[in-house]
């Protein structure tokens, strides 16, 4: 205090304040409540929020978070782009969602660390999308996010872009008034329209570039026609299409086996036939980008891929690679990291109107999407491993539905899901009638042990007299495939003297025999078990309980001495095999790894039926049938002398579907007897596994989970009967992992979704102990 200050304080006065200090300018205007620049760094002024998604798995952190953005990123920082952001003690990459001129947050916002790329690899359209996944699936945003955008290839992403993507060979799509449109009369999955049709019909896929005009693939289809009208037209119909069986329709040549772009297994015999599927999907693809839009097709695995890249090259399309400008990209894993970031690169660009691949592909950034497709939606490799656990199909009919696109669902049998959604009217349903259906089948037997019953003790036998004798017969005419559940030599064995179960004396996982003279191995652990013993009789001999493809290939040579006998499998000496020639041969293969054969199979056994359908599920008879349709759709026709031979005495269901080759039958009934249950797809389904109390705790918080709702929790294993932590030889102290089910009505799934986050949500913030798995519309309930 001042000798002023203190005078003034004598005479009553109010005491002069010394002059506050200036603070140093502001970058920016405050852009929210509490916000505050750092240091001397320059923010934004337009727009300085930037609203970032980070890659955080918890829960309760599923939400986007406001920084500040600094001036010197201001241009390149836009939605879409990837950053690096401060998130507590660590530095978290992220995408921006938006900017904002304000932000909602109380606190004190930090800016963004660093633009990683101004590549806007996000588009609106894929976020939208990611976020209706992961509420569907009761995920986070994060999670979707990680199986969406492929990981960044920095010199991929420098390269410079191709050309100019290439306009569509007719006008763009007409407007939302057009004759098929959504906003029209009909509704969005209509196929009327059949003839008479004001839209012109696409050009034949054969046509132009590819060669001389050949009929549609989709002319012996009821509906077909219009389907393609409609993708014409710009309109946007839902169709489930079950496909006739085929290897190749008439007048399409052949290429060498090494496949599209030289990929596929090597082989001596240059015939890698194109399948009618794929010839059919193409021209799909062809009239949709005719339309004016773009198109995405996924498939099961990379050799699909490669059947569909080569229908594509046949209906005039040319497959975009570093070297060469195309009109489609394939996506893949097996691509490599840059091939595929380019290829996802030139879809986001706009280079590319077709995209296709397999599961991942389902969120490519395609431009004006307008047809969805997704091939064999049975397969298991169309179901994602990783959290959320989204299956392909779910994801491409929401992304129809937000895009306004087609959806097309094709399949050679069908899936209770698919019939779900034919019975449920939001997909119509395009099949062939059955007059043309039974001229191009095979013939199908069923050989049980009724049927077999007059042929004394060989049809006691793994390959009965009859079996043999067709074999026989048909390698006169041409290669044979006889398909094997299992794959391996013995995958299972057991004692031959008392025929109890061969088990590791480490792990007490099952023995199996990898190979002709091979010591036993343990299936889990892979210890070698030289010096077995029976625990039951003592007994060191071994046999044979469920027996591989390796085996079954030494047997079939034994009993068909000079023919060549191959083996098809993804354990096998050669691999996968993409496709054999026309000569005799008998191919050995396991489910999903058959070669095509030029000119079809002479004929198909479908050995050990029994097994396929002996396990405890609810898709057990469902991936029998899908199995056996794919192998026999391989064969050449009843006309030319093709028959496929079903051994063995499997479930009545899927063996009668089989014989009279009717998969939307068998679909049917099973869908009825799952309403009558309350099974899913009737009902919405949600498996929470994991340690008893986590489970416990999870569910008790959500509100539809009561008496009526919940089955659980049970104890289970993970894994062909293998246990979830620490194998057989854990401690007995420790609790077995349980599962809860809990089933709703499929009006109250969504509320089903949230109430599950929400309780995640409430785990992850409370740091609760335990490990839980939450998977939604599981493919099995046990």
């Amino acid at each position: 205090m001042t000798s002023q200050d203190t005078a003034a304080e004598d005479a009553g006065e109010q005491l002069t304040l010394l002059p506050a200090p200036q603070a140093a300018p502001r970058a920016a205007r405050s852009p929210g409540k509490g916000a505050r620049p750092v240091g001397a760094l320059e923010i934004s002024s337009d727009l300085p929020v930037a609203r970032v998604v980070l890659d955080l798995s918890p829960h309760h952190l599923d939400r986007t978070f406001d920084y500040l953005v600094p001036a010197a990123m201001a241009a390149g920082v836009q939605p879409g782009v990837r950053v690096k952001a401060r998130f507590g003690p660590q530095e978290v990459d992220g995408f921006v969602l938006a900017r904002a001129e304000h932000s909602d947050h109380d606190g004190r916002l930090v800016p963004l660390k660093r633009l990683v790329s101004p590549e806007r690899v996000l588009t609106p359209q894929v976020a939208q999308l990611c976020r209706t996944v992961a509420d569907h699936y009761a995920g986070t945003l994060s999670d979707v996010l990680r199986l969406a955008i492929p990981p960044r290839h920095a010199r991929a992403e420098a390269a410079p872009s191709g050309s100019e993507p290439v306009a569509p060979d007719a006008p763009a799509a007409p407007s939302a008034d057009a004759p098929g449109a959504a906003s029209g009369q009909e509704p969005p999955g209509a196929l009327t329209g059949t003839t008479g049709s004001p839209l012109s019909p696409p050009a034949p896929a054969g046509e132009g570039p590819a060669g001389p005009a050949r009929p549609s693939e989709w002319a012996p289809y009821r509906g077909g026609a219009a389907f393609l009208n409609h993708l014409v037209g710009g309109s946007a119909p839902r169709a489930v299409w079950t496909a006739l069986p085929g290897r190749v329709a008439d007048g399409v040549p052949v290429q060498g086996a090494r496949g599209v772009g030289g990929r596929g297994a090597g082989d001596e015999d240059p015939a890698q036939a194109v399948q009618h599927w794929a010839l059919a999907l193409a021209e799909a693809v062809r009239a949709t980008v005719t339309g004016g839009r773009g198109a995405l097709v996924v498939l099961p695995d990379a050799r699909d891929v490669d059947q569909m890249a080569r229908a594509l090259e046949l209906a005039g399309y040319t497959a975009r690679t570093a070297r060469q400008d195309g009109q489609f990209v394939r996506l893949t894993a097996d691509e490599g990291p840059s091939p595929r970031y380019r290829s996802f690169l030139a879809a986001l660009r706009g280079e590319v109107p077709i995209v296709i691949g397999t599961r991942a592909a389902a969120f490519a950034p395609v431009q004006d999407l307008g047809l969805v497709a997704c091939w064999n939606d049975g397969e298991e490799t169309l179901a994602e491993p990783r959290s959320p656990y989204p299956h392909a199909r779910e994801v491409l009919a929401l992304r129809s539905e937000l895009e306004g696109a087609a959806f097309l669902l094709g399949s050679v049998s069908r899936t209770v899901q698919a019939q779900a959604l034919v019975e449920s009217g939001w997909a119509r349903e395009v099949a062939a009638p059955r007059e043309m259906l039974r001229a191009r089948a095979p013939r199908v037997r069923a050989l049980t042990s009724v049927e077999l019953a007059s042929e004394g003790a060989g049809a006691a036998a793994r390959l009965p007299s009859a079996a043999w004798r067709a074999v026989r017969d048909a390698l006169g005419a041409g290669p044979v495939l006889v398909q094997v559940p299992r794959a391996g030599y013995m995958p299972v064995v057991a004692c031959a003297r008392c025929r109890t179960a061969a088990h590791c004396g480490t792990c007490h996982g099952p023995l199996m025999l990898p190979g002709p003279g091979a010591p036993p191995q343990c299936a889990w652990c892979g210890a070698l078990a030289g010096a077995w013993s029976c625990d039951e009789c003592h007994w060191t001999g071994l046999r044979s309980v469920r027996v591989g493809s390796g085996r079954t290939a030494e047997e079939l040579g034994r009993a068909f001495p000079g023919v060549a006998v191959r083996v098809s499998g993804a354990s096998a000496p050669g691999g996968v095999i993409a496709a054999v020639g026309p000569r005799p041969a008998v191919v050995v293969a396991t489910p999903g790894a058959e070669p095509v054969a030029e000119g079809g199979y002479a004929a198909a056994l479908l050995l050990d039926a029994a097994l396929s359908t002996a396990h405890v599920g609810l898709a057990v008879a469902q991936d029998a049938l899908h199995r056996w349709l794919a192998a026999a759709g391989l064969v050449r026709s009843a006309r030319e002398g093709g028959q496929v031979l079903l051994v063995g005495d499997a479930a009545p269901g899927p063996t009668n579907a089989l014989v009279r080759w009717d998969p939307a039958g068998f679909a049917d009934r099973e869908l009825a007897e799952r309403r009558e249950l309350d099974l899913p797809p009737a009902v919405r389904v949600a498996a929470v596994t994991g340690d008893r109390q986590a489970v416990d705790a999870v569910v008790a918080r959500v509100g539809l989970a009561d008496a009526s709702t919940t089955l659980g929790p049970v104890e289970v294993t993970e894994g062909a009967g293998r246990p979830a932590r620490g194998g057989p030889g854990r401690d007995p102290s420790l609790q077995p992992p349980v599962r809860t089910i809990v089933r709703v009505p499929l009006r109250e799934g969504r509320r089903l979704a949230r109430e599950l986050s929400a309780s995640l949500a409430v785990r992850s913030a409370k740091r609760e102990g335990g490990s839980v798995r939450v998977q939604l519309d599981p493919k099995e309930m046990l």
